[in-house]
């Protein structure tokens, strides 16, 4: 199956016509057009012999020589592992971490003017949202029946890392970190999407996945229209506010969860020395610098775009972090 093509988002002119809106969502969105029940194909076995759970090209440990040894089925365990958790993740983000960012707009949260189509597209928005919950699971229980995967966190590391930002900040700015975080998940998961739909990927996953990023690609350019909204509307002491919040968000989107990671490599026989090599080769500074220049640089180009490194004090923070050049 080819994958979709579709532009990053941000790119792409808006006219002021569809400005805050998600288009024509009534035939647009998934949850009102799609036909697919993303049930495990009958020709599985075939399938697998040219297709993958999860790009192989996102997990570069798959490449270690004890994985390589072991064969296609160790292969297809790992990245049959990675896809439940990267959907129980998304599952959880949906609900707990975007939709109470759309919140923050539709309740009127943030101090400023909300445009009636602004809303309209926030609830739109919202409703998606569970829509990609539901399939989210729907796969994730399938793939995790099929390999008895059992080790499956209720609230995946990262859910846990973009909580204690919110709740650690200041309540006089709590309604803006659960936007900001909003903006970066969304801004960040449409690009990662498209390059996961680049693969060929096992038929019912790449069905889910291509109507889940159908739908980002809308959803990433309405948070780039509101955070540019928004940061206008910001005082000197919330925009020093978002530009340290952003920093931290960004940076923990893209930290590898090396517990989950180790306890994977576990479940198809790694011997502990092997899971420390494997996990050693995807972290550390540089690493960690390189994955999130490159993994949110559709985010980067939305605030650049919105006047955020205009301002020294913003430029110099992202550019001492690595994650923007001088």
């Amino acid at each position: 199956m080819m994958p979709i093509a579709i532009n990053e988002p941000e790119s792409r002119p808006v006219s002021l016509i569809h400005r805050f809106t998600l288009g024509d969502w009534n035939n647009n969105a998934s949850v009102r057009t799609s036909q697919n029940a993303y049930l495990l194909p009958p020709g599985l076995e075939r399938e697998l012999e040219t297709k993958a759970w999860f790009p192989p090209t996102f997990l570069p440990y798959l490449k270690h020589p004890l994985i390589e040894e072991a064969g296609e089925s160790i292969r297809h365990r790992l990245t049959a592992n990675h896809l439940v958790y990267f959907l129980d993740y998304t599952t959880v983000l949906e609900h707990r971490i975007v939709n109470r960012a759309v919140e923050t707009i539709v309740q009127g949260e943030l101090g400023v003017t909300i445009p009636v189509r602004m809303k309209t597209a926030a609830l739109q928005l919202y409703t998606d949202e569970g829509y990609h919950a539901l399939f989210s699971n729907l796969v994730a229980e399938q793939v995790a029946a099929l390999y008895g995967i059992k080790n499956r966190p209720t609230t995946p590391r990262r859910i846990h890392r973009l909580k204690a930002l919110v709740d650690n900040t200041r309540d006089q700015y709590k309604a803006h970190a659960w936007f900001l975080v909003g903006f970066v998940s969304e801004t960040i998961i449409a690009k990662e999407l498209l390059d996961i739909t680049r693969d060929s990927l096992v038929s019912n996953v790449h069905e889910m996945l291509t109507d889940h990023l159908v739908d980002e690609a809308r959803h990433s350019r309405y948070f780039c229209e509101v955070f540019n909204y928004l940061w206008l509307t910001m005082n000197s002491s919330q925009r020093t506010f978002a530009a340290k919040f952003l920093l931290e968000v960004i940076k923990a989107f893209f930290e590898i969860d090396e517990q989950w990671l180790s306890e994977s490599l576990h479940s198809v026989g790694l011997p502990s020395e092997a899971r420390a090599d494997i996990i050693s080769g995807v972290s550390g500074k540089e690493a960690d610098i390189q994955r999130t220049r490159s993994g949110a640089a559709s985010t980067l180009r939305a605030m650049k775009n919105s006047g955020f490194f205009a301002l020294p004090y913003n430029q110099q923070l992202f550019v001492k972090a690595g994650l923007i050049d001088a």
